[in-house]
């Protein structure tokens, strides 16, 4: 990571969860969590929902650096679906997904 300032955020992310900006620099995003997919399911548990599943959203894709050309491709577009509907519930790679969804039922 070239911007050390960045980088050291970017750490203490990977040890506590807990994204945390305290520069005025708006492109290193706001203060957010990020969970565990283990710590979301505990969390919906823990509010008496039945757990149905966890799902990552976007899966690996959105790491291509020419995602748009490929999702204006729509031949290249179904096999980004296709790979997001492979590994969506993959318990391994579900923190490689920019966001995950819980679905739970009371």
């Amino acid at each position: 990571m070239k911007d050390s300032q960045f980088a050291e955020i970017v750490y203490q992310d990977l040890k506590s969860g807990q994204h945390r900006n305290p520069t005025a620099k708006p492109e290193y995003f706001m203060d957010a969590f990020f969970h565990h997919p283990d710590e979301l399911r505990s969390e919906v548990a823990g509010a008496g929902f039945n757990l149905i599943g966890v799902y990552g959203v976007e899966g690996p894709c959105w790491l291509l650096r020419d995602f748009d050309d490929w999702w204006n491709d729509e031949e290249r577009r179904n096999r980004l679906l296709h790979i997001a509907r492979a590994t969506e519930t993959e318990a391994s790679l579900l923190g490689v997904s920019a966001h995950l969804i819980a679905v739970g039922r009371k």
